[in-house]
């Protein structure tokens, strides 16, 4: 057909008369193949491939293959990172020194103990994705936070409401944390969201602004109490032990000096069973032999000895028998 402007018939540009089309759309096809037929998972997620919508696996970190042009689709959901939710109150940057947001979130921290007081219990969570498919399709992307976030919240305000407020700001808080692990993922588990709670950890617990300088007081009072407990429990550990031992010494030194006595007796008794045999035998020999010995330990068991004559008149005219004296 003939071009009617100016008579001159048309011509195709001469890139589309070198047989040029042809490569061009197979560098588009490639690029759009490469583009949307490979997907990367990082080593800190797992991906959810669907085909035409429907689930079809769950991969691994590394490259992967899918069919292109939006038959199949890849979702990366980060199943080993730790995540976190703050309640009653939001850190703005962390830190050596944490910087907090000044907003008040008293209202999802003001709770009624179950002595009917008023406390504010502050508390983080940290969860993992374990099951990233049910993460993806169980529970509607815009509501998932907040459902985990709704669940923490009821676990922890039954669990404060089933104990007195000095419970829960002292003795207690371990017994919380535990109890609101163990009931959070119980019921999370309920609701097939595909997460795992690791970690519920209280963190400021104090009674409304109003009685706060009250509850100190009764804290101090309470430390107080302890220490003197404490100190009383360590003077009687000091003092008991060594009055025991005290005693069991004395009991052990009376059973010794009983045992010595004893013997000592014994061998007395014995000894004079022996004397008594010999002088039955000899009675002028055994007299005479105990006169002697018995003079003998007299005098060696006094020095400086000094006889006198029969009637005390004078004094004998014996020679010193101290030892070393002069003859």
């Amino acid at each position: 057909m003939a071009n009617t402007n100016g008579g001159v018939p048309f011509q195709a540009p001469k890139w589309a008369r070198t047989g040029i089309i042809v490569p061009i759309a197979v560098v588009i096809a490639v690029i759009a193949l490469a583009g949307t037929g490979f997907f990367i998972v990082n080593p800190t997620e797992d991906a959810v491939v669907t085909r035409f919508g429907k689930y079809l696996a769950t991969v691994g970190p590394g490259a992967h293959f899918k069919i292109p042009f939006g038959i199949d689709r890849s979702y990366n959901v980060p199943t080993k990172s730790i995540q976190t939710e703050q309640f009653g109150f939001r850190t703005v940057r962390g830190g050596v020194q944490n910087t907090y947001a000044n907003n008040d979130y008293s209202k999802e921290s003001t709770m009624l103990t179950g002595d009917l007081n008023i406390v504010n219990v502050e508390w983080i969570i940290q969860y993992r994705i374990n099951d990233p498919r049910a993460w993806l399709f169980n529970v509607n992307e815009d509501v998932r936070n907040s459902t985990i976030r709704d669940v923490s919240q009821s676990v922890i305000n039954t669990l404060v409401g089933d104990r007195a407020i000095l419970d829960v700001m002292g003795a207690e808080r371990p017994a919380i944390e535990a109890e609101a692990l163990r009931m959070t993922n119980d019921k999370l588990n309920e609701f097939g969201l595909g997460v795992t709670v690791t970690t519920v950890q209280l963190q400021n617990i104090v009674p409304p602004p109003g009685v706060q300088s009250a509850f100190e007081d009764v804290n101090k009072a309470i430390q107080d109490m302890n220490r003197l407990i404490n100190e009383g429990k360590e003077a009687y550990n000091a003092e008991i032990p060594k009055a025991a031992g005290e005693a069991e010494k004395t009991v052990l030194e009376a059973q010794g000096y009983a045992t010595e006595r004893v013997n000592r007796a014994m061998g007395d008794v014995a000894r004079f069973t022996s004397v008594y045999d010999e002088y039955r035998k000899a009675p002028a020999v055994t007299r005479q032999r105990l006169y002697l010995e018995t003079i003998d330990s007299l005098f060696n068991a006094e020095k400086g000895t000094t006889l006198v004559d029969k009637k005390l008149d004078n004094f004998l005219p014996l020679t010193n028998i101290t030892k070393g004296g002069a003859q």
